[in-house]
């Protein structure tokens, strides 16, 4: 059996920030192209992630991966850490499709004087927008990209060791994904990784385990809850919003790039993956703009 590929960690820094909230930490429904690392210092609150709740209590690290619906529900006084990373696009594929990752570790000091580190040495970086829904639709998301864009090298380095150094505390307690899945099914998800800008029929992808198409479908359905078609059209979404991110292609050559021949196409299945058009969430984050690099 040829192995997947493991990925790498290759992490930037989007936002970092302390916050204090006293019943105001309540939002539903984020969903994004960037991961969250959140450090609880007093208080408590909870996530609800994928239908499952997760207590927050002092003392402890949660990683909530990308493109995961999640909520929010704060009912008295907490004080948290945020950090906000997406991966390197140009990567094959995300950490998060190899590993299912812990959503919450124990802190130790180490890792905390590394949270107040990075706090320290990005300054500015906080949000002034607490409101997913409002700083990620907003000038809030192009003005923390434009900053690190802008960030001093030494600082853009340790920065990006730090942020690897937490990742890699969830790592250590993370299991494998691919052992989870029927074994046919590695060469299929490794040939999709690794041509996620080509167009893929479901005939290449029968033939590559040399299984019927129809054999493929219902084996792929079963392992990963999805067809192979809606996976990888969900896959070429998600690569085209971290693209955009750090790209300022037109969306017609950025589909092209994505192994889309027909722009409507790609326009209506952003739409229905991320609940907006490829032009309004462009807008959002592809023109930086010069606002003042601190939180309102």
């Amino acid at each position: 059996m040829i192995k997947r590929e493991k990925n790498r960690l290759d992490f930037t820094l989007l936002n970092i920030g302390y916050a204090e909230h006293d019943a105001d930490w309540n939002f539903k429904n984020i969903k994004s192209p960037f991961a969250r690392i959140h450090y609880v210092c007093e208080g408590e609150a909870q996530i609800i992630l994928q239908n499952e709740v997760i207590k927050m209590q002092p003392g402890y690290l949660y990683l909530t991966p990308a493109h995961i619906h999640h909520s929010y529900e704060c009912n008295g006084k907490f004080s948290l850490y945020y950090i906000h990373i997406y991966e390197n696009p140009n990567i094959m594929s995300s950490i998060f499709d190899h590993y299912i990752f812990p959503k919450v570790i124990k802190a130790n000091q180490l890792l905390e004087e590394l949270i107040i580190r990075l706090h320290q040495i990005n300054p500015g970086s906080a949000l002034s927008i607490y409101d997913p829904q409002r700083y990620e639709n907003s000038t809030e998301l192009m003005r923390s990209i434009a900053l690190q864009v802008a960030s001093p090298f030494a600082r853009e380095a340790e920065s990006h060791a730090i942020i690897q150094l937490l990742m890699s505390r969830f790592l250590a307690a993370a299991s494998d994904k691919i052992t989870q899945v029927e074994k046919r099914l590695t060469r299929v998800l490794n040939y999709i990784d690794e041509h996620i800008h080509q167009s893929i029929s479901i005939d290449q992808l029968a033939d590559l385990i040399f299984l019927s198409k129809d054999h493929l479908i219902r084996l792929f359905k079963k392992h990963m809850n999805d067809t192979p078609v809606s996976y990888m059209n969900r896959k070429k979404i998600e690569k085209a919003q971290l693209m955009m991110l750090v790209d300022d292609s037109s969306i017609q050559e950025l589909s092209f790039r994505l192994g889309f021949e027909n722009i409507s196409y790609f326009n209506r299945l952003f739409k229905k993956v991320t609940g907006e058009t490829p032009t309004s969430y462009k807008r959002s984050v592809a023109t930086l703009t010069n606002e003042p690099s601190t939180p309102d």
